[in-house]
């Protein structure tokens, strides 16, 4: 019995087949069909709440944590029990069967799935007033956008490069926009996904021209299109189309950058939303989000030590400045215990620790509301678009914006040395944040890990504290799962895996 839907459970709905028999023709008394489902503004309403709780299902945790072990800002302590360890290692220790791959695509591709639904469902809802009508527009605005950036993820992941002499050639990832349980799909050129990412973007925008942009919006806006389309077109080297999108956002003024330590402290303390086009809710209860616990691990003895799983490297804690306003929030030294060591002032990652107004207990729980879109990224996206472009007034206005209201020295620089000015200010503005790996593999930069903080307590050697990655390692492409290829022939690996 196909195209049954489950009910809304822990705030997403979920797809359910199950094979033909008569028993089975019976609709189970917790489900509904889906023709069932899509009846009433109410019931859109419902895919949309669905829609929004997947999302943030697909934010933080594994979706950010996995390439920014992979990249060569962050060191495995002795203690970290191998929990992302095969991406830290690369190499043969890295399979396409490993938790990281799986969890991105099969979590990317589900929540795509209900997307699907969602959309063609929507078609077959008849409203009766011209608010209704643009209250469904909004939701398939809302549906469009997440498509966009579901798509975008996995190219970014398992495809090359967008590169426009070979894009046409390059596999890019299935691509589907229509629920089909019996699709075997093949995949899709790296152009076509983009093309679809941006058919999606456009659609979007058309959908959610009417839902002005407000600081930590919940839900989707005009903005945040943009903003995603500006994150697009910058994967794409579209540089005219990024500037245009990302300034577009910038000029409206309505998400100020933070100028002050302790404003700054607050955004990512306790959610402050000043800077946020978009910030997913979150509650402790029944929106609880992923969390990003790899930085700290708090031990819960009373002790004020901690048990990280990864530390920075000092060369990255020493790449802020003494002034620079993210320091002291993205790094705090802490008493760490690793190993039987007890070691003080060891700078750990603290952008995530967690919002004191969400913990269920008298110790963090990492919870906070995950952060889907940033201004500062925007700065930094027209920053490099207007620098590719030979622009180099327009990227330093947006570069140094960014830079003072951070409290750091202003560049007069241009040329190759404008560009790698923003390659360091994106850096510092958006580590930890998932962007490291995927911005080393555009830029076809390798790299080698060096400067630990400590070597007493990391693990050492060249899997680990002095790994070194060539430009070319395919394995910047991850590799499809091992599963998918099983069960679809017409799916073919990446190279080297």
């Amino acid at each position: 019995m196909k195209n049954i839907i489950r009910g809304l459970v822990a705030g997403a709905i979920a797809i359910a087949v199950f094979p033909s028999c008569k028993k089975l023709d019976l609709t189970p008394y917790n489900q509904i069909k889906v023709t069932e489902s899509f009846q009433t503004l109410k019931d859109a309403q419902s895919w949309d709440a669905g829609l929004y709780g997947i999302l943030r299902g697909r934010v933080y945790g594994s979706y950010m944590i996995s390439q920014d072990v992979q990249a060569d800002q962050l060191n495995a302590s002795l203690d970290y029990g191998n929990r992302n360890g095969s991406p830290h290692r690369w190499g043969d220790s890295f399979l396409a069967d490993d938790g990281a791959i799986t969890t991105a695509w099969g979590g990317y591709y589900y929540a795509i799935t209900d997307v699907n639904v969602a959309l063609a469902g929507f078609d077959n809802i008849a409203t009766t007033s011209s608010t209704d009508a643009a209250t469904l527009n909004k939701y398939r605005g809302d549906a469009y956008l997440a498509r966009a950036y579901y798509y975008l993820n996995l190219v970014i992941r398992f495809a090359k490069p967008y590169e426009s002499a070979t894009a046409s050639t390059d596999l890019g990832v299935p691509v589907l926009t229509k629920y089909d349980i019996d699709a075997m799909p093949s995949r899709a050129t790296v152009k076509q996904v983009y093309d679809q990412i941006i058919s999606d973007i456009n659609n979007a925008k058309t959908f959610l021209a009417n839902t002005a942009g407000a600081q930590g919006s919940r839900t989707f806006t005009i903005d945040a299109a943009l903003a995603l389309e500006a994150r697009t077109r910058l994967y794409m080297q579209d540089w005219a189309g990024a500037y245009t999108a990302a300034n577009t956002v910038i000029t409206r003024t309505t998400y100020p950058l933070y100028n002050t330590a302790a404003n700054f402290q607050a955004y990512w303390g306790t959610d402050a939303k000043q800077e946020d086009i978009v910030q997913l809710n979150a509650n402790n209860t029944t929106e609880v989000p992923n969390v990003n616990n790899i930085y700290l691990g708090l031990l819960t003895n009373g002790s004020n030590t901690f048990a990280p799983d990864f530390i920075p490297s000092k060369w990255v804690v020493d790449f802020y400045s003494s002034t620079d306003i993210r320091k002291p929030v993205y790094f705090d030294p802490k008493t760490v215990v690793i190993s039987g060591q007890t070691v003080k002032g060891i700078y750990l990652v603290n952008k995530y620790p967690g919002n004191i107004s969400l913990f269920t207990g008298t110790y963090t729980n990492y919870y906070q509301a995950p952060k889907l879109f940033r201004v500062a990224e925007l700065y930094l996206i027209a920053a490099e678009a207007a620098a590719k472009s030979g622009n180099a007034g327009n990227a330093l206005t947006a570069l140094n914006a960014l830079k003072t209201a951070r409290g750091v020295a202003t560049v007069s620089s241009s040329g190759t040395t404008l560009i790698q000015d923003i390659k360091d200010e994106r850096f510092r503005e958006l580590a930890f944040e998932g962007f490291r790996l995927f911005d080393l593999k555009r830029y076809h930069e390798g790299f080698t890990r060096h400067d630990p903080q400590n070597t007493s307590i990391i693990q050492r050697g060249t899997s680990y504290d002095v790994l070194a990655i060539p430009a070319d390692d395919n394995k910047f492409t991850w590799g499809l799962p091992t599963n998918d290829l099983i069960i679809n022939t017409n799916l073919k690996q990446n190279p080297g895996w």
